[in-house]
């Protein structure tokens, strides 16, 4: 099975075409459950107070621990994002989506993003948890 036939994106035909993300994914398998993910490395250091950074550092992370199970971004089915300010995502996007097709390439699971008030660690300006599925053999 490659990469391209892991999980059955499902998007009904009339609807408008679903951009960077998925509305649905069909996903058979392992299912691996990754915590919230935040801006920081693997030593809890941030490295930077920018926005872009913090999400390539959280989706990182995100691909650290998949690697954990021997899975990577292609079994991603979903991921949650909770970011501090909703304008600097969206005044940003270009730089994000640059961040986020290096880390996790060209994959888009289904994906919610929500505005906080804020999060557990003061510095951090993002979190993103994932869900990932393993195919069966």
């Amino acid at each position: 099975m490659n990469d391209a036939n892991l999980h059955q994106l499902l998007h009904p035909s009339h609807w408008k075409a679903a951009v960077g993300y998925a509305n649905g994914v069909l996903a058979t398998g392992r299912t691996i459950f990754v915590g919230g993910q935040i801006g920081w490395n693997g030593d809890q250091v941030f490295e930077s107070d920018d926005f872009v950074a913090q999400v390539h550092q959280a989706l990182t992370n995100i691909v650290e621990v998949l690697k954990e199970a021997d899975a990577g971004p292609q079994h991603l089915v979903r991921l949650t994002w909770y970011v501090t300010d909703k304008q600097e995502y969206l005044s940003r996007l270009k730089e994000v989506g640059a961040a986020y097709r290096e880390v996790v390439g060209k994959h888009f699971p289904a994906m919610t993003m929500v505005q906080v008030a804020d999060l557990i660690e003061d510095r951090a300006k993002v979190e993103i948890e994932a869900t990932a599925v393993i195919p069966s053999a």
